[in-house]
């Protein structure tokens, strides 16, 4: 694992979760007061670019030249950052709201693939959904208009990544500490195995670097605890979510992200010491540079891989 230094950029709100990096440079983040931010790489400062009424998690640039949002209140979004624009691309599956649209990955024929992480529990209760291990989380699939439901049974589907040749799509299991890839392509079209297993903590977004590589964040170690948890009977884990917000399991303060090759060897296992950053849930290695998010911190970051 390579101890690397992290830089972190101050943005106007709590809760920078993803990072996406723009042709022009930018680097977008959505917060938890509903903005979505642009970022000058060079520290040059921040400033909001839209407010999508909700909570913007996962940011992907569409081809268009726009913002594809995946919004935890208001589904899958479009927004034009130059004048705040939305449209509103997916909001239900089947008839029925998505309870936590979190991800997404767009690939090069307009289909869009995006996560839900769990049917039970919204944003708000994600440490429900976590504990409790509902398995209720979806990959699912926007072509044409239309929802489809891909893959189910998740343990809280979070990140999602396709391949460099898009012959398949990833999906970070984060109550599982697995990513599952769904083959779109070749002799395997259809199936589903692991990309990787038995992470070393638990995985939030993925998203292919312009290596070609897929990055997975560990927004926290591996917690004996809450694995425990999520073993006993369903009247204990609700306990447990029940019981007040100081006393739960908390996420450890790190940050790390690792790098995957498409036959699962791990090619980078990057830590940084950021003054206290942690929670790392975003990232996007863009030339050289790998830029990271956080549920919680009002900030990005971003470690020149470079250095190493």
């Amino acid at each position: 694992m390579s101890l690397m230094k992290v830089t972190v950029l101050p943005v106007p709100g709590p809760g920078a979760e993803d990072v996406v990096v723009a042709d022009n440079g930018l680097v977008y983040t959505g917060t938890a007061d509903g903005h979505v931010v642009a970022v000058r790489p060079d520290g040059g400062g921040a400033e909001r670019v839209a407010h999508t009424g909700g909570r913007p998690l996962g940011l992907e640039l569409l081809p268009d030249g726009r913002l594809l949002v995946c919004d935890a209140h208001n589904g899958l979004l479009a927004l034009d950052p130059r004048d705040g624009e939305l449209e509103t691309l997916a909001f239900e599956v089947d008839g029925i709201p998505m309870a936590f649209c979190n991800n997404a990955a767009v690939a090069s024929n307009g289909d869009i693939w995006f996560s839900d992480s769990s049917t039970v529990f919204g944003i708000e209760k994600w440490k429900n959904d976590f504990v409790q291990d509902t398995r209720t989380g979806r990959l699912l699939r926007l072509r044409d208009g239309r929802v489809e439901t891909v893959l189910e049974g998740l343990a809280f589907a979070n990140g999602v990544a396709l391949a460099a040749d898009e012959s398949y799509v990833a999906v970070a299991e984060t109550a599982a500490r697995t990513v599952v890839r769904h083959w779109l392509t070749g002799e395997k079209a259809g199936q589903r195995d692991l990309l990787c297993a038995d992470l070393p903590g638990y995985p939030d977004n993925i998203a292919r670097g312009s290596d070609g590589l897929i990055w997975v964040t560990i927004a926290s170690p591996r917690d004996p605890l809450v694995e425990r948890l999520q073993r006993a009977p369903m009247p204990v884990r609700k306990a447990v979510t029940a019981i007040p917000e100081a006393l739960q399991p908390k996420a450890k303060r790190t940050v790390r992200a690792m790098a995957f090759a498409d036959d699962g060897t791990c090619v980078h296992d990057i830590s940084g010491e950021a003054g206290g950053y942690h929670m790392v849930t975003g990232v996007r290695e863009h030339d050289g540079k790998l830029w990271l998010g956080s549920l919680e911190e009002p900030a990005v970051a971003v470690i020149d891989l470079r250095d190493v």
